[in-house]
């Protein structure tokens, strides 16, 4: 149960925040909640914003294009940012550009 809240919550944080995630969390958060309270998965899964995510995951592991598209904007934003702001060497910046690159290859193998 307590895991599941703090999903919930760091769900509800990025709704707000375009870097922090939100239907990642809010899988988890449904997973936690199928085993500590079944009544509060229920309520995600039937949510009208939030519930079709989670359903979809579920029985396909699809993500939404738009959502893929929102994901890979914002790793190209945030890994801009810390080439701009940090400036780290060809040490840090490769590995975390071909990082990048294979978890947006994951995202768009899985089905929309």
């Amino acid at each position: 149960m307590a895991l599941g809240g703090l999903s919930v919550a760091l769900g509800a944080i990025g709704a707000f925040l375009p870097i922090m995630p939100t239907v990642p969390f809010l899988i988890l958060a449904a997973a936690c909640f199928a085993r500590g309270s079944p009544r509060v998965e229920r309520w995600m899964l039937d949510h009208p914003r939030f519930g079709p995510p989670i359903r979809d995951w579920r029985a396909r592991g699809a993500i939404p294009l738009r959502a893929k598209l929102f994901a890979v904007g914002g790793m190209a934003g945030g890994y801009t940012v810390t080439l701009l702001a940090v400036a780290p060497g060809l040490m840090v910046a490769l590995p975390l550009a071909a990082a990048l690159a294979l978890v947006a290859a994951w995202m768009f193998s899985r089905p929309s």
